[in-house]
């Protein structure tokens, strides 16, 4: 992906919108138990607060892995965040893919609710490392 300074930052910056709106979805859908869609709505309210990272860096990835892959490459292995936020992820991403493909196992509450703090942390630390925190 080619972009100008400032069509990456719009990029970004809409990457950062559908983050924090993913995240807002999960306080309205945990009263109604819907843990599958909770766990979507984490997941992907931490994929795009990363891939608008990734974007603000000039990283392109074309698939989830290769988000997680670059990720893990340039801000876990490298201390820029914290372990526990890529393990976090990638428990995110392993919840997601169950809730939305698992014929044969349901999310549960207890599955999903102690991620939705950490979850707002995670995307707060991205939020600081893209604005140069």
């Amino acid at each position: 992906m080619s972009l100008t300074n400032e069509e990456r930052q719009a990029v970004v910056k809409h990457r950062l919108e559908k983050s924090h709106k993913a995240f807002s979805q999960v306080k309205n859908i945990v009263p109604m138990g819907y843990w599958e869609i909770v766990a979507n709505r984490l997941y992907y309210a931490s994929f795009y607060a990363v891939s608008a990272l990734l974007i603000n860096k000039g990283l392109v990835a074309q698939t989830h892995h290769g988000v997680m892959h670059l990720f893990g490459l340039h801000f876990i292995k490298t201390g820029l965040v914290e372990n526990r936020y890529g393990a976090l992820y990638g428990r995110l991403f392993s919840l997601r893919q169950t809730g939305d493909y698992s014929d044969t196992f349901d999310l549960t509450e207890e599955d999903v609710t102690p991620l939705i703090a950490p979850t707002g942390e995670f995307i707060d630390v991205i939020n600081k490392l893209i604005a140069g925190e």
